[in-house]
């Protein structure tokens, strides 16, 4: 099968110009949220999923329901959102971005890849010994990663310390931090969260990827056995408790999604946290809502199967691989 155009190949974002030269991530600095623009994100979504299954096969290894609930949040993020410089990775007034659930890992280097930061073509060396590109993010290998990740509820903090960074510097630079729902059972998320919002720190945006479903949850009566890590508007009540400002979306929805996002990054003299509910496995239906499927090799059958549904046939004969 040949490889499908690159993304990144298309024309550049007017927020994200090839210089990287735009002063601000405001709305005025970005395209109309419209039709087009829409069918293009959701287009990119499309195509972080297939290279997340593509990866993870062809690895016989990593996570595949949390990347897979998170492809809308990192195609708003890398596609519209974020200032950045594929071309120039340390830019240093570039916007910072930390994966705090470092197990997605394999979503975040598919939209870095499709992105332009390197070639998709590299993603096929997911997880191998000697690659940029490990089960968790290690910035020491790939540049355009602003921390390393993997041990859950640290992702926050270095965020913070990002944001707060750039208020003491006078960089006009905003720090965004994607979180677990599970990953939120932790105490130093919670430590974080009341820091920043006595830092008073509003160029910090937390998302949290709220799929309900974690791989060792509360047993019940839920998905296979399972209860939601947190009740129902558990998480908004206490995020709102400890000081944040709240915005909860359907994270599926890019019309909802990107301008949730976009109004979470505009200063009210307070951090915003972005509850973005989802679907775990999202996109493949024998994956979605199934906690076994948080990490798992996948079969042949099962991979085409699944590239199928994504819109991406693979060949019968040898499975794909």
């Amino acid at each position: 099968m040949s490889e499908p155009a690159r993304l990144h190949d298309a024309p550049t974002l007017p927020s994200q110009s090839p210089s990287g030269s735009s002063p601000t991530a405001g709305p005025a600095a970005r395209p109309p949220l419209d039709a087009a623009e829409l069918a293009r994100l959701r287009e990119v979504a499309r195509r972080i999923r297939v290279e997340v299954v593509r990866a993870v096969y062809h690895a016989q290894a990593g996570h595949l329901g949390g990347p897979l609930s998170a492809a809308e949040i990192l195609a708003a993020l890398y596609f519209r959102i974020l200032r950045i410089r594929p071309e120039e990775p340390n830019w240093p007034d570039r916007d910072r971005f930390v994966l705090s659930k470092g197990h997605a890992s394999i979503a975040l280097y598919a939209a870095m890849a499709l992105r332009g930061y390197f070639p998709v073509e590299e993603l096929l060396t997911f997880d191998a010994v000697n690659s940029r590109l490990q089960g968790h993010p290690d910035m020491t290998r790939l540049p355009g990663l602003d921390m390393s990740t993997g041990s859950l509820g640290m992702g926050i903090s270095a965020a913070l310390g990002m944001a707060l960074g750039a208020r003491l510097t006078g960089r006009s630079i905003r720090a965004y931090v994607l979180l677990g729902d599970g990953e939120c059972q932790e105490g130093q998320v919670w430590e974080a969260a009341m820091v920043a919002a006595r830092y008073r720190l509003d160029n910090l945006v937390a998302i949290v990827d709220h799929n309900k479903l974690q791989q060792y949850g509360w047993p019940g009566d839920g998905p296979d056995g399972r209860r939601p890590p947190q009740e129902p508007g558990e998480l908004a009540a206490k995020w709102s408790a400890f000081g944040w400002r709240v915005s909860e979306v359907d994270g599926h929805d890019l019309a909802a999604l990107v301008p949730a996002i976009e109004e979470a990054a505009e200063g009210v003299g307070r951090p915003t946290v972005v509850i973005a509910h989802t679907v775990k496995g999202k996109g493949v239906s024998f994956m979605e809502g199934h906690y076994y499927w948080h990490t798992r090799a996948m079969k042949p059958e099962e991979f085409a199967a699944a590239m199928a549904e994504l819109g991406e046939p693979v060949p019968t004969e040898g499975g794909g691989r």
